[in-house]
This record gives C-alpha cells, sequence and structure tokens, in this order.
C-alpha cells in the first residue's frame, strides 16, 4: 500500500535519497545547465514535497513548486533505487499531479536533462501526457535543457 508523507526531509532515507538525486543530476548536468534543489533548496514556502512509502519502504520522492496561482512545477522527482525500472516513476508522478489538483493547480511544467542520461525522465514525463514547451517561469533555452507541461483537468 502506498503511502505519502509531507516534508518529512528530516528522516534519514529521505535525506540520503534527495542527496545521492543532488549528486547524480549535478554531475549529469553540463556546469550551468544544473537545476537540481538541495535540501535546503527545497525547504522554501513556495514548495511542497513529499516522500512515498510502500509496505514501510522509501520508493520514491517528488515535490511541487508554486510558480503561478495555477501554474506548478515538478521538483526532485526520484525513484528510490529498489524501484526503478519496475514503474514506480509513474505513481511518484501520479501522485504529484493528484496533489496539484487538490492545489487547484491548472498547468504543471518541469524542466528535465536533454542527455542520454535523462532519456528515462523523458520517457516517464512523455507517457504521463506532458509535452514539449518553451522555457517557463525563470528558465532560459538551453540545448542542455528539455522544458515540458500538462495541462489538468480538475474537474
Amino acid at each position: 500500500m502506498l503511502k505519502s508523507i509531507e516534508g518529512n526531509f528530516d528522516h534519514p532515507e529521505v535525506n540520503q535519497l534527495l542527496k545521492k538525486h543532488f549528486i547524480e543530476l549535478k554531475a549529469a548536468s553540463p556546469e550551468g545547465s544544473a537545476h537540481v534543489l538541495d535540501i535546503s533548496g527545497l525547504k522554501v514556502p513556495s514548495i511542497k514535497f513529499w516522500s512515498l512509502w510502500e509496505n514501510e519502504q522509501l520508493m520514491g520522492c517528488g515535490a511541487l513548486k508554486f510558480l503561478e496561482k495555477n501554474h506548478g512545477e515538478f521538483k526532485s522527482i526520484r525513484v528510490h533505487d529498489d524501484f526503478r525500472r519496475k514503474d514506480y516513476g509513474i505513481k511518484v508522478v501520479n501522485h504529484l499531479i493528484e496533489e496539484a489538483k487538490k492545489l487547484h493547480i491548472k498547468r504543471l511544467s518541469l524542466e528535465t536533462g536533454a542527455g542520454i542520461f535523462f532519456a528515462p525522465a523523458r520517457k516517464l514525463f512523455k507517457n504521463c501526457g506532458f509535452k514539449t514547451c518553451p522555457p517557463f517561469a525563470h528558465y532560459k533555452e538551453d540545448v542542455n535543457s528539455l522544458y515540458l507541461t500538462k495541462l489538468l483537468n480538475n474537474s
């Protein structure tokens, strides 16, 4: 059974997963093209963060950043190594979409890398209905980044 906990950054397993996520994404992104947030960057009031647990095991995490009243951005979506390549990414994304709907967000956007390392993430988001879009919010055109967006049906 999937359990969601909001904002538990200090749990040792969550902390470790976020640190690993930060280190790997910084290493996989060319200088100036890394947009991953560290833990302190996720603890700002404009961001809500959840860890997801299955049978008391950390399955993954993800965050939702408020950009405008009805526009949110996915941040720090990560599946724990024990759950990778088993279609758990879709569970994280779907959980965040449901949370966004509860918060009356009508558009979700995200930035991900354009390199080979990020191919599984791009495939996941496109399978979830995200479409390529121009840079949004503070982002600029960057050959190392891909921007995606999705309109939500909040009915």
